[in-house]
């Protein structure tokens, strides 16, 4: 027989905690006050550090203008029918 808390797998959940910062010291601050009956399997914590690479490196693009994107469009279009006449002929 178990003893102890038994799991239940729809509520399980994971804290990206700050790599400086105590695991214990966290999780009493801010798990149990929201889940007093929370609990961690310590045996699943992952060390390692998270990089965002779109925070840090993305550069946004303006969209082309409508008018280009129409024009991209319409040329495409020529070019199939183009090729559908040449295989239908």
């Amino acid at each position: 027989m178990r003893s102890g808390p038994t799991p239940d797998a729809k509520l399980r959940d994971f804290e990206n905690i700050p790599l400086k910062e105590d695991v214990d010291e966290y999780f009493r601050r801010e798990v149990l006050p929201h889940v007093p009956d929370a609990w961690m399997d310590r045996s699943k914590d992952k060390i390692g550090y998270e990089i965002n690479f779109n925070r840090h490196f993305y550069q946004y693009t303006p969209p082309r203008p409508l008018e280009v994107i129409d024009a991209e469009l319409k040329q495409a279009e020529e070019d199939i029918m183009r090729l559908l006449r040449e295989v239908t002929e």
